[in-house]
């Protein structure tokens, strides 16, 4: 995130390696007048929250703060949806009516009641992110939200409640978390802690900033001159967590840190999780034989941009959009900015953003939360990208909203490219927001993949996917012998001939925890006729066939 937009603009247009962009499919492609693919649901689905930065004070955690998790906490079958609120960052205790965190409970249709009180999840912290895993192996759902300031572990007791462990399991930290995710980083069958932080902040380093115009504005995190370092947390075995950050050799490499994604991202033995860095360099943090984590980001081409720069990273996605077997990275990025491919192959990656056709219809936003899901079915996946500004344009369309963009849907396409849908697409009108996190997942249980967004200073979104669809689909449900999701295990199926690699994953996107089923997209095919399952130890199972509109559960032997 940086205080003003980037001057060199015309020259990140070509920000991958040079290549030519004339290839890619037209951008906007006057499909305004196309059927929405979403319908906004939330006061129809009974969810009423609004972000609560506090007062406008201009200091940076305001600006990056508010998560959202698709979660099923109850073991019911659907997925639950917990909001994580700001609040006054000055306050020294937070007064008795003080917004929380609130948890939302599926009633199996996509409606929601507030089971907040009830579950005791209304934390009252400055709240980012948030992560969902099994800390102590009992088969049930913990929660983990990161915090400017201590985060807070509560632990599922199943019957709808939770308890707040955090002092007793070790895993408040001290330092400003955005993103976090659980992972079993070292192997031994226990999820291990992964968080990503932001600045060290304190309320008396906050720094006077002001824009072209002599306004208050919000700095860059590079005035601060606090970068921060991540944090890992190994899990005991018992639900209890070591600080190994140091040993690990986390310490030594300081960033501004936003977001991650983790699996097998250099194809060698071993979890890397690559943290999206905001204004400097992206790190790549490779786990070989417990030793000290490698950060592999400048040898493996993730580091930097296409033309060497380090950019204003927010949100990140991994897929193989490609289909060649390798791992892809998508980030999202700061108004003046590219948001950014890196397509894996050979030995790393390259910046492959002019060849996406995503290039000109991103510069002029300001992306945070986003997802690639085949909305459509037509067996390619598609992005979602929500849009909001950290500081004023010189000419706001809306005075009274200045930070607020469009939000952006582009249809997926084969060879990794797509077609901005228009302004239109996803509603029938504008979406226009102050985007901040964006999950995934499906929430009355349709078999399409739903949108959840938050928007600063502003309400959650519940898009209900509506899309007109090209074919059918099928949901398969990866699961560990305990029924929990199987998260970090590659699927690979055929669709139309070419082989598609998935990862089970929850954490993407920006200060979100996503649903973890795989959505499948079939286009005109009548489904799939063999799932391959390579679990995190490497251990390969075949299942199938799945038919279309078939949920299927692929639960480890």
């Amino acid at each position: 995130m940086r205080a003003l937009p980037i001057a060199l603009a015309a020259a990140l247009l070509t920000a991958s390696c040079g290549e030519d962009d004339a290839a890619a499919p037209r951008e906007g492609g006057g499909a305004d007048a196309a059927p929405a693919w979403f319908e906004e649901v939330a006061g129809a689905s009974g969810v009423s929250f609004v972000h609560e930065p506090g007062p406008r004070r201009y200091w940076i955690p305001e600006i990056v703060a508010g998560g959202l998790g698709l979660f099923d906490f109850d073991a019911d079958g659907d997925l639950d949806l917990y909001a994580v609120q700001g609040g006054d960052l000055a306050a020294a205790e937070p007064a008795a009516d003080a917004p929380t965190n609130r948890l939302f409970e599926n009633q199996g249709d996509g409606t929601f009641v507030d089971v907040t009180e009830r579950a005791g999840v209304g934390d009252t912290g400055y709240g980012c992110g948030c992560a969902v895993g099994d800390v102590d192996g009992d088969g049930l759902l913990d929660l983990y939200v990161a915090n400017v300031g201590p985060n807070v572990l509560y632990r599922n007791l199943g019957g709808g409640r939770f308890e707040d462990i955090t002092d007793a399991a070790g895993a408040a930290g001290t330092e400003f978390g955005v993103a976090a995710s659980f992972l079993d980083i070292d192997g031994d069958g226990d999820q291990d802690l992964f968080v990503v932080n932001y600045v060290e902040w304190a309320e008396d380093r906050e720094r006077a900033c002001k824009n072209q115009r002599g306004q208050p504005a919000y700095c860059a995190p590079a005035a601060y001159k606090a970068e921060s370092c991540d944090t890992l947390l190994l899990n005991r075995g018992d639900g209890t967590f070591e600080d190994v950050s140091e040993a690990k050799g986390l310490r030594e490499g300081k960033g501004n840190g936003l977001g991650l994604v983790w699996g097998q991202l250099d194809e060698a033995p071993g979890l890397d999780v690559y943290v999206a860095n905001d204004g400097n360099a992206n790190r790549l943090w490779s786990w070989r034989d417990g030793g000290p984590l490698d950060d592999r980001a400048m040898v493996m081409g993730c580091a930097l941009s296409g033309n060497g720069q380090a950019e204003a990273s927010m949100g990140v996605c991994l897929e193989d959009l490609d289909r060649d077997g390798s791992w892809d990275l998508m980030l999202s990025h700061i108004d003046g900015e590219t948001n950014t491919f890196y397509m894996g192959g050979g030995r790393g990656y390259r910046d492959r953003t002019s060849r996406t056709g995503t290039t000109s219809a991103s510069l002029a936003r300001t992306g945070f939360g986003m997802g690639l899901a085949d909305f459509d079915h037509d067996g390619w996946l598609d992005l979602y990208v929500s849009n909001g500004r950290v500081n004023f344009p010189s000419r706001p369309a809306d005075p009274a909203r200045p930070f607020a963009e469009i939000d952006q849907l582009f249809r997926g396409a084969a060879g990794a490219r797509f077609e901005d849908l228009g302004p239109a697409a996803i509603t029938g009108a504008p979406l226009v927001t102050v985007g901040r996190a964006a999950a995934f997942g499906d929430i009355d249980g349709d078999g399409d993949v739903d949108v959840c967004t938050l928007e600063f200073d502003g309400p959650l979104r519940i898009l209900r996917n509506v899309a007109a669809k090209a074919g059918g689909a099928a949901v398969l449900s990866v699961l560990e012998r305990d029924g929990n999701a199987a998260v970090g295990s590659v699927v690979t199926y055929e669709v139309a001939g070419k082989t598609v690699r998935r990862q089970v994953q929850r954490t993407y996107s920006y200060c979100a925890a996503n649903g973890p089923d795989v959505h499948v997209g079939l286009g005109d095919q009548p489904g799939l006729d063999r799932v391959r399952v390579v679990w995190t130890d490497g251990v390969a199972q075949e299942f199938g066939p799945v038919e279309a509109g078939e949920r299927a559960v692929l639960r480890r032997d």
